[in-house]
């Protein structure tokens, strides 16, 4: 499986960005997709998931600001992000699993930084 991550970049505080995840090598919808982040000096987190039936789940600090999405058509995952924050800073991460267990496949990760 291959996942590369694109679409990061630097905005100011109120800003917004759509990070993309291409997908490839594997069957996209035998996949529940979702996004990570991680901070400096911080443990990588769970910031949103969509199932293979598209059911959603996003973290308590990006309800409401972050969407995710996936097109079966094109593999690919996205994740428009809203009213970003400085805390919002890290550099997101793509992962692909068949099952909620298993770790799955990682993309190399994209930057995000919300600064003025």
């Amino acid at each position: 499986a291959q996942l590369v991550e694109s679409g990061g970049g630097l905005v100011q505080p109120g800003g917004s960005l759509r990070l993309s995840c291409a997908a490839s090598r594997i069957t996209f919808d035998d996949y529940i997709m979702a996004w990570y982040r991680q901070a400096p000096g911080k443990e990588r987190e769970s910031v949103a998931t969509i199932s293979k039936s598209a059911s959603i789940t996003y973290s308590d600090s990006v309800r409401g600001r972050f969407t995710i999405s996936r097109d079966s058509a094109k593999n690919t995952l996205t994740l428009q992000m809203t009213n970003l924050k400085p805390e919002d800073t890290a550099v997101y991460y793509c992962n692909a699993r068949a099952q909620d267990y298993m770790t799955g496949y990682w993309g190399p990760g994209t930057q995000v930084t919300v600064s003025s």
